[in-house]
Formats: C-alpha cells, sequence, structure tokens
C-alpha cells in the first residue's frame, strides 16, 4: 500500500522541524491512539544529520477477530528516522507485532510555505499474511485483509495525524 500525504502546517519551518527533529516524545500527547513516544537512540553526524531510534507505543485496543494472535503490548512500533539539515527525513517503521511480515518506510519533507510549512509524506506498507506465525494456512485468507487494514490503521493515520498533532502541540505552545 502506498502512503502518500501532503498538508501544510500553519507555523515556521523552523518550529516544525524542531517539535519533528526533537520533540515528538512532548508532541505524543496530542497524536489520537498514541500512549507514548520514547527516545531509544540519538546520535548526530558530521554533516548535521540527525539519526533516530524513536519507540511509539499504542493506546488502541486489539479487535476481537484479532485478539488470539495480537497482544495489546504489541502494539508498539520503533521508528529509525534519519533527518538532515536541510527538512528530509528518510524513515523505516519496524512493528513489534508481525515483524518479519510487515514494511513499512519513506520520506518526510517538510518545505517552507510563506509563514507556514509544507510536509510532504510519502512512502510504503506491506503485510505478508503469508509470515504471520499463528495464523492457520486455510484461515489467512479471512483473517489476512482485517488484519492488513488493522496494522494500515494503527501505523498510517498517526504517520500523517502526527502533522495535526504538531500544530496542536506548537499552537498549545503560542508558537508562531
Amino acid at each position: 500500500m502506498n502512503i502518500q500525504s501532503s498538508s501544510r502546517i500553519e507555523h515556521p519551518f523552523g518550529s516544525v522541524f524542531l517539535a519533528y527533529r526533537d520533540r515528538l516524545p512532548e508532541v505524543a500527547a496530542f497524536v489520537p491512539d498514541v500512549a507514548a513516544i520514547v527516545v531509544r537512540a540519538r546520535r548526530e553526524l558530521p554533516d548535521g544529520t540527525i539519526e533516530l531510534h524513536n519507540e511509539w507505543s499504542s493506546d488502541r485496543e486489539v479487535p476481537a477477530v484479532l485478539s488470539s494472535i495480537v497482544r495489546q503490548d504489541q502494539l508498539c512500533w520503533d521508528d529509525f528516522a534519519s533527518w538532515a539539515p536541510s527538512g528530509l527525513c528518510t524513515w523505516r517503521i519496524q512493528t513489534r507485532a508481525f515483524t518479519e511480515a510487515v514494511r513499512c518506510s519513506g520520506t518526510t519533507r517538510l518545505v517552507a510555505d510563506g509563514a507556514g510549512t509544507r510536509v510532504e509524506l510519502s512512502g510504503s506498507l506491506t503485510l505478508d499474511v503469508e509470515k504471520v506465525r499463528g495464523i492457520p494456512r486455510l484461515l489467512a485468507s479471512r483473517i489476512g485483509p482485517q488484519l492488513e487494514k488493522f496494522v494500515v490503521s494503527l501505523v498510517t493515520p498517526n504517520l500523517e495525524k502526527t502533522n495535526v498533532a504538531i500544530a496542536r502541540f506548537l499552537d498549545a505552545e503560542g508558537r508562531r
């Protein structure tokens, strides 16, 4: 599944950039279905690029049909991001549930747009149901689409909702 999103945040590039790169743990309170974002690693490269490993956790409920193969404590994912000073971020997400079956990666580009910032997100998410342990082969065709829909609904909207959350976070700080 391709992920494409373009939106505008009514805050200057510098504020949006720092919120995305450095302040996601604080922004988490403004993202629906996200319980916390924890920085697990941070490294600055000589060219000014910052490499981050953030752990996201969700407080969303597991649908009953999936409760036998997904535990609540698996609703976490690792976000590996590399932020260039230009505002380009390449990222990869690794889910805790079905790690071997889910692939998600892409780019986020922040662009100064007048007094605001345009956020362009592009990526892909794939789920290989055949690699999901715990799903009998006979049920894969029936459970697979529901599982894919759940994973997509867990990860993809949070990528897009982060823009709204950053705007709300910066609004709450009174930054313009």
